[in-house]
């Protein structure tokens, strides 16, 4: 919005997003309280904020939810939620979204993350949601390679939020704390801003942070080396289910 932006978010939670529009206080920011995973939601998202602000120019894909537990534990509902919100959510915005960027010629942007590009132990639904997720923007960008709306996806690495307080466990609950520490993470702000560049840029794709880019490129050439350093780390966080 300091740049003119007029910004539409939706959340669960009503009254996060009326202390952030107290907060905010801006005319040009719209609140709407939608829950991604239900497809109504997402079109009542859609239609209000085009009603509010007159169209559509960019769509972010940002909801998204992470889990941490072995395979063999887990509830299968929770690999369910994962998959509805991070994919379905992802899929139900840019299908209502697009009738609309098509007239702007805009951009979908969806924020994926680098366990779209390398499975993470005792993330198995968290990563098969963003695999999904990125094969639908892929499959996508390219029906619309000719039509002049950009299609992007994120993979920030690790950032300081509070996706891992929310994590569910095997049972699906929310983990309610994080194993890493994450003052020395990179922040949030610092993310929206390559995020906001890429968008303007109408980059295909962008991979964030060294470790990250070093996963991606590696993976590609030494994939059965990667297996075993990504199996390292992960057991080697505190109370890894690893161990």
């Amino acid at each position: 919005m300091q740049q003119g932006a007029k910004v539409a978010v939706c959340g669960r939670n009503a009254q996060h997003l009326s202390t952030l529009q107290q907060e905010v206080n801006h005319a040009n920011l719209l609140t709407i309280q939608a829950d991604v995973s239900v497809e109504s939601d997402c079109k009542a998202f859609i239609d209000q904020t085009v009603k509010h602000f007159g169209g559509l120019d960019v769509l972010i894909n940002n909801a998204g939810i992470s889990m941490r537990a072995l395979f063999q534990e887990v509830d299968l509902d929770v690999l369910r939620k994962c998959m509805d919100i991070n994919f379905w959510g992802t899929v139900y915005c840019s299908k209502f979204a697009l009738p609309h960027l098509l007239k702007s010629k805009g951009s979908i942007a969806g924020i994926s993350s680098i366990a779209g590009y390398k499975g993470l132990p005792c993330r198995t639904g968290y990563s098969a949601s963003k695999f999904a997720m990125q094969g639908f923007l892929e499959a996508l960008r390219i029906e619309l390679l000719h039509q002049q709306v950009n299609v992007l996806w994120v993979s920030p690495g690790f950032v300081a939020s509070n996706i891992r307080n929310t994590a569910l466990n095997a049972l699906g609950n929310a983990q309610k704390e994080t194993p890493l520490d994450e003052k020395n993470l990179m922040s949030a702000e610092e993310c929206a801003s390559h995020i906001l560049k890429a968008i303007e840029k109408r980059k295909r794709t962008l991979v964030m942070t060294a470790q990250g880019k070093l996963t991606v490129w590696m993976n590609k050439f030494f994939p059965s080396f990667v297996d075993q350093q990504v199996y390292k780390h992960f057991a080697n966080e505190p109370d890894s289910p690893l161990k």
